[in-house]
C-alpha cells in the first residue's frame, strides 16, 4: 500500500488561493494578515492535516519553534492537566513542548535550565508555581534573555507577564457556600506556604467566615503540601477531634480526596455528617466517592493561553524588551457535586 504523501505548505497555498508567505505569514501568527485570509489558511491546515517542518523553519528564521515548561512536581493532578493542554496547543500553533522539572536541588537544577535554553534554543519558557517565584530561576532566565510566561506567581507581578486566577474570591466563594448551607465548624486544610495560591486562597476562607460572623478555633486549621499525603495525615488530627468540623475546605483536590478517605477510616458518611470541598476540579474531582465539589481552576486555559502568547512573535519582542508587563485573570467556577450538602439534610 503506497504511504500518503505529507501535505507541504505550497499544498497549503493552492488550497486557501494564497501564497506560500502568506500561510507563513499566518503560521507564525503575524498579526497583519487579515481575519479572513488567516481563516483560510486555517481552514486548508486542517483539511489536509498539515504540519509544519519545524526543523526546516529553524533554518529559515530566529526561532526554533520550540517551547520550554518548567515544573515543581508537587500536585501531579495539576501539572498533568497543564502538560497535556500544552501540548495540545502546541501542535496548533506549530510549535514543539519541551518539559524539565526542577527540584529542591536548586543548582542542579539552575544547571539544568542553562542546558535546556543553550541546547533547545526554546523561544521562550512558561513557568508553572511555585517555579514561577524562584529567583535563581527568574534570574538565569533575564540573563540568557529568554522571555517567559509565570502561571500564578506571588511575586515581581512587573518582571514578565503572567496567567492567573483570584484564588482569593474562588477561597471566599466556596467558603460562603459550605456556610450558606448552613455550617458554622468549617476547616481548612491550607496549601503548600511556597506557593502565593495557599495564602489567597486561605485568606478568602479566613474572610468568609469573618463576614458571617463566625470563629473557628486554630485546631480547624492545618498546614497541608498540596499532597494526599499531607492532606490525611492532617484530616486524622481534624477528626479526631471531640468537637469536629462538619466541613473542611481544602487547598486542592489531593488534599480534599485524603479528607475523604480520613472520613471513611472514622465511619463518617459523606456528606451526612462531613461535607467537604477542594479545588482544581481535575480528574480526582469525579474519581473519588463521592464526587467532590470543587472550584474549577482554568487550568486548560491557562495553558492554552499561556502557549499562545509564547507563541506571538509580538510577545516575544517585547519580553525580551521588558517594556512591558502583561496581567491576564481568567475566571473560575464552583461545581457543586455530592460530597457537600446542606447541614442536617
Amino acid at each position: 500500500m503506497e504511504k500518503a504523501k505529507r501535505a507541504r505548505i505550497q499544498d497549503v497555498a493552492e488550497k486557501a488561493g494564497v501564497s506560500t508567505m502568506t500561510v507563513s505569514r499566518v503560521l507564525s501568527k503575524d498579526a497583519k494578515v487579515s481575519d479572513a485570509k488567516t481563516a483560510l489558511v486555517m481552514d486548508a491546515v486542517k483539511a489536509l492535516n498539515y504540519r509544519p517542518n519545524v526543523a526546516a523553519r529553524r533554518l529559515a528564521g530566529n526561532q526554533s519553534f520550540l517551547i520550554g515548561l518548567l515544573y515543581f512536581d508537587l500536585d501531579t493532578s495539576y501539572v498533568s492537566k497543564f502538560l497535556l493542554r500544552g501540548l495540545k496547543s502546541c501542535r496548533a500553533t506549530g510549535h514543539h513542548l519541551v518539559a524539565d522539572e526542577i527540584d529542591d536541588d536548586i543548582v542542579k537544577s539552575i544547571a539544568s535550565v542553562k542546558e535546556l535554553i543553550e541546547v533547545t534554543q526554546v523561544d521562550g519558557l512558561v513557568l508553572l508555581p511555585p517555579v514561577c517565584d524562584i529567583p535563581e530561576v527568574l534570574t538565569t532566565l533575564q540573563e540568557a534573555a529568554i522571555p517567559f510566561v509565570r502561571i500564578a506567581p506571588d511575586s515581581r507581578l512587573n518582571l514578565s507577564p503572567y496567567i492567573c486566577m483570584d484564588d482569593y474570591q474562588a477561597g471566599f466563594d466556596i467558603t460562603e457556600l459550605l456556610i450558606k448551607q448552613g455550617h458554622k465548624k468549617i476547616g481548612h486544610i491550607i496549601g503548600n506556604p511556597n506557593q502565593g495560591a495557599s495564602r489567597l486562597r486561605y485568606q478568602g476562607y479566613l474572610d468568609a467566615l469573618r463576614s458571617n460572623q463566625i470563629n473557628v478555633p486554630p485546631e480547624y486549621i492545618e498546614q497541608g503540601l498540596f499532597t494526599y499525603d499531607s492532606g490525611l495525615e492532617v484530616a486524622k488530627k481534624m477528626l479526631a477531634l471531640n468537637d469536629k468540623p462538619t466541613a473542611i475546605f481544602a487547598a486542592n483536590d489531593e488534599m480534599a480526596a485524603a479528607v475523604i478517605s480520613a472520613a471513611h477510616m472514622n465511619q463518617l458518611n459523606i456528606p451526612e455528617q462531613l461535607s467537604v470541598a477542594g479545588f482544581d476540579d481535575g480528574h480526582l474531582a469525579t474519581t473519588v466517592t463521592p464526587h467532590l465539589t470543587t472550584i474549577r481552576q482554568p487550568i486548560q486555559e491557562m495553558a492554552a493561553l499561556a502557549i499562545e502568547l509564547i507563541a506571538s512573535k509580538k510577545f516575544a519582542d517585547t519580553a525580551k524588551a521588558n517594556s512591558r508587563a502583561y496581567r491576564h485573570v481568567l475566571d473560575f467556577e464552583i461545581v457543586e457535586r455530592a460530597s457537600t450538602a446542606v447541614k442536617g439534610a
